[in-house]
């Protein structure tokens, strides 16, 4: 058994009644299939950020639920030919993760980590440069020499590469007029 959530995107003109329709039959799909109900979070219409199939809202809930990995394919194929579902998305539940709705309108909030008390930093001790290393040694002249280079044989008996024949002209050329 895993937790899952699915984000479900109904389309924003669907009655109420229909969408309660779609999230009832999800949960008797986990409830007969031994997984636990956790939750359904309304998240309310809200305004894309472009359009699918020319409609620009939708209406989000959001699907906690606890199933064997069958059940959840088993959903999802559901939900792919029902109409009303706009789009849906399923993953695993993090845990400690938040399912409550973002803001509307707002930018994400990032809290920053809490800071200990400021102390003041130790006076860091002044560092030595060093001197750089000594270059290798060169090599003596005497190894460095490469090997000469071996002449490649001679081909004998080659038969020339077929060639065209420049001179006459193509058919397809047509003369300039003068």
């Amino acid at each position: 058994m895993n937790d899952y959530e699915v984000l479900l995107m109904l389309d924003a003109e669907l009655p109420e009644e229909r969408g309660g329709e779609i999230v009832a039959r999800v949960r008797e799909q986990v409830e007969g299939d031994k997984g636990s109900w956790d939750g359904h979070e309304p998240w309310g219409r809200r305004k894309l950020a472009y359009e699918i199939d020319h409609k620009g809202e939708g209406v989000y809930h959001l699907l906690l639920f606890t199933s064997p990995p069958e059940t959840l394919a088993e959903i999802g194929r559901v939900l792919k030919i029902t109409d009303g579902v706009v789009r849906h998305l399923a993953v695993r539940r993090v845990k400690g993760g938040s399912t409550k709705a973002p803001a509307l309108g707002a930018a994400p909030v990032e809290e920053a980590a809490p800071t200990p008390a400021a102390a003041p930093a130790p006076a860091a001790a002044p560092v030595a440069e060093a001197a750089p290393a000594p270059a290798p040694a060169a090599a003596p002249a005497a190894e460095a020499a490469p090997a000469p280079a071996a002449e490649p044989a001679p081909v004998e008996d080659a038969a020339p590469a077929p060639s065209e024949d420049v001179s006459a002209p193509a058919d397809d050329t047509v003369k300039a007029a003068e």
